[in-house]
């Protein structure tokens, strides 16, 4: 890929996956890699610009992340933001420390007043508001770095040394809540690294149908088929690549939503492609009996996917590639270095150690799900496919909190379907990015016809976002929540309880396990 990058050094922060995206959108290329990446790698990924993220640690304790002193040398521009601002003003011999008054410690929403010579805040207003979340303090800065914001609070909300293009801010650029932010971010990669922008999608689909074709040749391809927008997109990508060569196995495992196996076939139905349905929802379900950890769910249903897929290519033939729709949220929520992993997604850190294939072909292991939908726009795939709500992989197991049973799964299937409904009749589904129904594992007393009650609990849970990698819980309206609420526990057997969850993204993922 001869794209300019920009490389994102990770101290396990909440919020770096957000900054790739939005360095994304200012159509500069980038990718996440650990703060301990070694020097040589570094210097081989030929970055124009590096960004120090933000981490919950403290530079002057001694387990805390650290990078090779050597990377300030390396005469690449640089952004520190939050931990990665006070780490850069520690290694180059400023002080930090931790804050003993308010005068130090800023968290949650700032007014902030900016050096408008200073490059990073070129042609931007010379105050506004940022997302402060810091309770250490940069007590001196270096020798060479100027002050180039503060708040009324504190002095050193930004650093500068422009004569080695090294930036430093307190406060998160990558966030809704900081005016003008991402003009930040598109300062620094443009006046600073001077990014020619040239990452589109349009360029991606050529670079990647050249690299298909070389990668596989004449070999036969199998990939995991779920319906979803992410194995859509890559069925129509590996379908322009190699054609008849691709084999698209839907494993119907039993833990779809109403109706949704067979609304995945039709919709696959039109397709110039091999297409096949395997039933295999006992299997699943077996494997699954008694298991209640979520992380334990994801591994057995990432392992027993394989299992489908070796024993569907064996009758086809000899097939050397297995293709899966992963993104790059997928492999960093997975665990990316030594930042925590947040849940394994069951085709990356849910795979078993063996796989009897060549090997697996993930072309959009490096793409963000809003770029994953431009890249199917590029293909021509129909709106309905390009903008389906994420569903997991793992489907209703991880939304059935607890053991797994048939019963159970038809009663969420049910209550989901109404949801939906509902939220569609009131044209809400327009507003909300992903909206879905959840079993909780929680039984409580209620009153039906007259007699006790002792049945389930049925969390409903919708946000908006732009990203998936934040999320604010969705304001739907009061009526249209009673209205589901009546039906639900009306309609489906064995639930009386209707809860709405209210928390964002973070704290909270949005899917519950």
């Amino acid at each position: 890929m001869n794209h300019q990058k920009v490389l994102i050094l990770d101290f396990g922060g909440q919020y770096n996956q957000l900054i790739a995206r939005r360095v994304r959108e200012c159509n500069v290329y980038c990718e996440v890699h650990p703060y301990s990446m070694p020097l040589e790698k570094i210097k081989a990924y030929d970055p124009i610009g590096i960004i120090f993220t933000g981490g919950p640690n403290s530079v002057y304790e001694e387990t805390s992340p650290h990078v090779d002193a050597e990377v300030f040398r390396l005469g690449v521009p640089i952004l520190g933001i939050c931990y990665g601002c006070q780490l850069m003003a520690w290694s180059l011999g400023g002080s930090v420390t931790a804050a003993t008054d308010a005068t130090a410690r800023e968290y949650g929403k700032t007014e902030t007043y900016f050096t408008p010579t200073c490059k990073l805040f070129h042609n931007l207003p010379e105050h506004g508001v940022t997302w402060m979340s810091h309770g250490d303090y940069m007590e001196k800065v270096p020798n060479g770095f100027s002050l180039v914001a503060h708040s009324d609070n504190c002095p050193n909300v930004a650093i500068c040394d422009e004569s080695r293009s090294f930036y430093g801010v307190q406060f998160h650029p990558e966030v809704n809540h900081t005016e003008n932010g991402t003009k930040m971010l598109r300062n620094f990669l443009y006046e600073v690294c001077h990014a020619k922008g040239d990452w589109t999608m349009s360029d991606y689909l050529k670079t990647q149908i050249v690299a298909l074709r070389e990668k596989i040749g004449d070999g036969k391809v199998l990939l995991a088929l779920s319906g979803g927008v992410d194995s859509s997109v890559a069925a129509a990508l590996l379908a322009q690549a190699v054609g008849r060569q691709l084999t698209c196995v839907f494993v119907d495992h039993g833990l779809m939503r109403k109706n949704e196996g067979d609304e995945v076939e039709a919709a696959f139905a039109k397709w110039d492609i091999n297409f096949i349905r395997v039933d295999a929802e006992r299997r699943f379900l077996d494997k699954l009996d008694g298991i209640s950890d979520p992380e334990h769910k994801r591994k057995i249903i990432g392992e027993e996917f394989i299992r489908v897929f070796e024993e569907e290519a064996k009758k086809i033939g000899k097939v050397d590639f297995l293709v899966q729709g992963t993104i790059y949220p997928d492999v960093i929520e997975s665990g990316l270095g030594d930042s925590a992993v947040i849940k394994s997604h069951h085709n990356v850190g849910g795979l078993p150690d063996y796989v009897d294939f060549k090997e697996i072909i993930e072309p959009l292991r490096m793409l963000f799900k809003d770029e994953t939908r431009q890249l199917g726009r590029e293909l021509g795939l129909p709106d309905y496919l390009v903008m389906r709500q994420p569903f997991p992989g793992p489907g209703l197991a991880i939304r059935v909190i607890g053991d797994i049973t048939k019963e159970k799964l038809d009663m969420l299937r049910d209550a989901d379907a109404i949801f939906r409904e509902e939220c569609a009749k009131a044209g809400e589904d327009k507003n909300l990015n992903q909206y879905f129904t959840v079993l909780t594992n929680m039984r409580s007393v209620g009153v039906q016809g007259d007699g006790r009650t002792y049945d389930y609990t049925l969390a409903l849970r919708a946000v908006t976002t732009t990203d998936f990698m934040t999320a604010d819980w969705a304001r739907i309206p009061y009526d249209v929540l009673d209205k589901i609420s009546v039906r639900i526990v009306n309609e489906v057997p064995h639930i009386n309880r209707i809860v709405y969850d209210i928390t964002s993204k973070p704290p909270a993922t949005i899917e519950w396990e």
